[in-house]
């Protein structure tokens, strides 16, 4: 597996410093903002559209990414051009202060107002920076279930597999017999399972002991209402005792 670009590998990549070009001037227009103004301002032009890549020229990119927050806080677009700054390496340590500061003031905010996307894009930026030993390692829990996710709900739309019925014999059988999958690992009882609850009870306690926890804790109340296998096996379950998701 082909291991993470050397820091020096970066610098030396004019691809990576065209991607910069232009930081200095957004730097600059970020410096001294006051979060509570634009909390309450909001993104009113164009209609939301998400980007698809990015460009290698910052300022567009940064123009396409706002289209994606129209008619949301300015605060959640702030919260965007921080990330792609840190992730384009435009003065990262400067900016993940601000980005730390941002988390510290308006945690709750952003956990409310943030998409999945976003929150996934804010534990992964914790994750490369941060210098508390603890909360990657809490994170990774977030990012670990929202890209299996991915994997599975892309696997399903490859197959074409989204109208395909439920079959009642093979769910029976789930009940009633052992499913083998892979190494050793056997299949979820649909309807009283209790795996998923004991998971839930385990990632409350460790989430209860950081801050931050509470993101993690979001992003798995969002999986069980959203189009995704989470949702679709808690319409499914029937068991109130074994329930994960309350």
């Amino acid at each position: 597996m082909r291991k993470p670009r050397h820091p020096l590998a970066n610098w030396f990549s004019f691809n990576q410093h065209r991607k910069r070009f232009g930081a200095v001037a957004v730097s600059a227009a970020l410096e001294g903002v006051d979060l509570a103004q634009m909390k309450h301002s909001i993104i009113t032009e164009g209609d939301a559209a998400y980007t698809h890549g990015s460009k290698k020229e910052l300022a567009a990119h940064l123009a396409d990414l706002r289209k994606e927050f129209s008619g949301q806080s300015e605060l959640t677009y702030y919260h965007a051009q921080l990330i792609v700054l840190i992730r384009r390496g435009a003065d990262t340590a400067k900016h993940f202060v601000a980005f730390e500061t941002l988390w510290a003031a308006e945690r709750d905010f952003l956990l409310n107002a943030l998409s999945t996307r976003w929150l996934i894009a804010a534990a992964d930026t914790f994750i490369d920076h941060s210098r508390d030993a603890v909360l990657p390692a809490l994170l990774m829990n977030a990012v670990i279930l929202i890209n299996t996710i991915k994997l599975q709900e892309s696997e399903r739309y490859l197959y074409a597999a989204e109208n395909a019925a439920i079959s009642p014999e093979r769910k029976a059988s789930l009940q009633n017999e052992r499913l083998a999958l892979f190494d050793g690992v056997s299949g979820f009882a649909v309807g009283t399972d209790d795996t998923l609850r004991n998971m839930r009870w385990r990632l409350d306690k460790i989430c209860a002991a950081h801050p931050m926890g509470a993101l993690v804790t979001e992003v798995f109340k969002r999986v069980q209402y959203e189009g995704n296998v989470y949702a679709r096996f808690k319409k499914l379950h029937t068991r109130e005792k074994t329930v994960w998701w309350s």
